[in-house]
């Protein structure tokens, strides 16, 4: 099991965008983060509805983070591309269980809860101030 590479692509972008202290360009995101220009685009098109990214339309148009880095969490970022996690398909209301004494069901439920938890305790924020730390021990 792994994160899809749209997930990845958006945390990516993100992490970018919020180190960043200025408008990037969609040519410049796609050029630094590895991301494909059309799949940026797509990626950011989602992440600006969602509030995470502002996006400025023009000749000295671009992206900027949409709110401060340490209110915007991993889970975020992820549902946001892919929608909400789940371990298992059976857990999503469109799908029907025809195995009604199904034993794993809460198993999935209660993975998939702790996970969603987890990516929640991280935020870009934190993830810049790790990074910060683990370059400073470096030296």
């Amino acid at each position: 099991m792994h994160m899809t590479l749209e997930a990845d692509y958006a945390v990516r972008i993100v992490e970018l965008l919020s180190d960043a202290d200025q408008r990037i360009d969609a040519h410049t995101i796609s050029e630094k983060t590895q991301v494909p220009l059309r799949f940026a685009l797509k990626i950011l098109r989602k992440l600006v509805t969602d509030g995470l990214v502002k996006s400025y339309k023009g000749a000295r148009g671009g992206y900027v983070i949409g709110r401060d880095p340490a209110t915007i969490t991993l889970r975020e970022v992820i549902e946001s591309v892919e929608g909400p996690y789940m371990l298992s398909r059976c857990q999503q209301d469109a799908y029907c269980c025809t195995n009604h004494s199904c034993r794993v069901h809460k198993v999935y439920a209660e993975i998939s809860k702790m996970v969603r938890d987890k990516l929640d305790e991280y935020t870009f924020g934190s993830l810049k101030s790790r990074k910060e730390t683990s370059e400073a021990q470096k030296e």
